[in-house]
């Protein structure tokens, strides 16, 4: 990329990991829909780098490079789901009979995939409280081989010191996964405080326009890279030339998307906290926010993400989100539409209900996801249904 040494963010969002086809000249890179790759010979097998599109597709590579150039790291990995990259992940640095420890508030299917899916292999997971990192290194043991932390966290937005949480890490010589979905590499950067892998769901913030799913990994170790890339090789994980496609030009636009849904979902909470039918709402960019300070110091903004809980129980939420009008009941996050979200229901449906609870996820929480319509008609909107209670 031609240029200043160093260009900004938005200028990586637009220009990295790509350049004209220098075939035809075209500004985007080109979706190479195919399976297979020719080999001049079988001496220079593999010199363009591609034989079949499981391993490897240059549209994907292309995302890559990119996600590489805003997160920093060794390189980044792309994958069909968010999911797909969490399983990934997980199952290339962990062995049977492994024991890692999980942040006590994560998405509902990283709780799944652990604790219904791995293990039945042996592997043993510990969720804890990792808000406080004294909790973390006190639940390593000696066959602890993974921490992995979401921060914020789906759907309480819990934080994690992810410092902190790395230094403890560092110590034991444990890798750090962070799940960064919430906030992106624009907003916060978890290689840069000390974290071994950042990971994302690419179908919220990173595509945005509700298109497609997949994910992504960047790992500052190119053994944990590596390591990784074997693992979603056997599995056929990768993502598709098409999704890479998409989400190439809707990374263009996140951290514009992302500053102008902060602002929205900063009002929304605004809003929210001065409603009689309100109980109680949490968006760290609130001065109630109980981590508002970590909120502060560990990101550079607060993302779209919030949520609340309506007096009257579930009964209450449940009319309230059945009568939003302008806002979409959907289980996706972080596209230019604004979606509400009943987390019991269904992002953590499979969550038992006492580690739910515990883990401060009530029935009656309504998740929002901050779109980029006007600010006052999503206030309008919300005010109508819980004028309506």
């Amino acid at each position: 990329m031609s240029g200043p040494d160093k260009p900004s963010f938005k200028t990586r969002e637009v220009h990295a990991g790509v350049a004209p086809d220098p075939v035809t000249g075209a500004i985007l890179t080109p979706i190479y829909q195919s399976t297979t790759y020719v080999q001049e010979s079988v001496d220079q097998y593999l010199e363009k780098g591609y034989s079949y599109s499981r391993s490897g597709n240059p549209t994907v590579t292309a995302l890559e490079a990119r996600i590489t150039a805003l997160e920093g790291g060794a390189g980044s990995l792309c994958f069909a789901t968010g999911m797909a990259a969490t399983s990934c992940t997980l199952m290339a640095l962990l062995d049977a009979g492994d024991h890692l420890v999980l942040s006590d508030v994560v998405y509902g299917g990283t709780h799944r995939v652990t604790t219904k899916v791995l293990n039945r292999w042996g592997l043993e997971a510990s969720f804890v409280d990792t808000a406080d990192a004294a909790n973390v290194e006190a639940a390593i043991r000696d066959n602890t081989r993974l921490i992995f932390t979401e921060t914020p966290a789906n759907p309480t937005l819990k934080l994690t010191d992810i410092a902190a949480v790395s230094e403890v890490a560092r110590a034991r010589g444990i890798p750090h996964v962070v799940d960064n979905t919430f906030l992106t590499p624009y907003l916060q950067r978890p290689l840069e405080l000390g974290a071994d892998i950042t990971l994302h769901s690419t179908t919220k913030f990173m595509e945005g326009h509700n298109i497609s799913v997949g994910g992504s990994i960047t790992a500052a170790d190119p053994t944990h890279l590596e390591q990784i890339m074997f693992v979603r090789n056997c599995l056929g994980s990768n993502m598709s030339p098409m999704v890479a496609f998409y989400t190439l030009q809707g990374i263009k636009t996140m951290s514009t998307r992302l500053e102008a849904q902060s602002q929205n979902a900063l009002a929304i909470a605004r809003f929210l906290e001065t409603h009689p039918m309100v109980e109680r709402v949490a968006y760290p960019g609130l001065e109630s926010f109980p981590q508002k300070e970590l909120a502060d110091r560990q990101a550079s903004g607060h993302g779209s993400m919030l949520w609340f809980e309506v007096k009257g129980g579930v009964a209450a939420g449940k009319q309230l989100m059945d009568t939003l009008e302008l806002w979409s009941l959907a289980e996706n996050l972080g596209s230019v539409e604004s979606l509400v979200t009943h987390s019991v229901t269904m992002t953590h449906a499979d969550m038992p209900r006492e580690e739910r609870l515990a883990a401060g996820i009530t029935d009656g929480l309504v998740r929002l996801s901050a779109g980029l319509e006007s600010a006052d008609d999503l206030i309008a909107d919300l005010k109508q249904a819980l004028d309506g209670l």
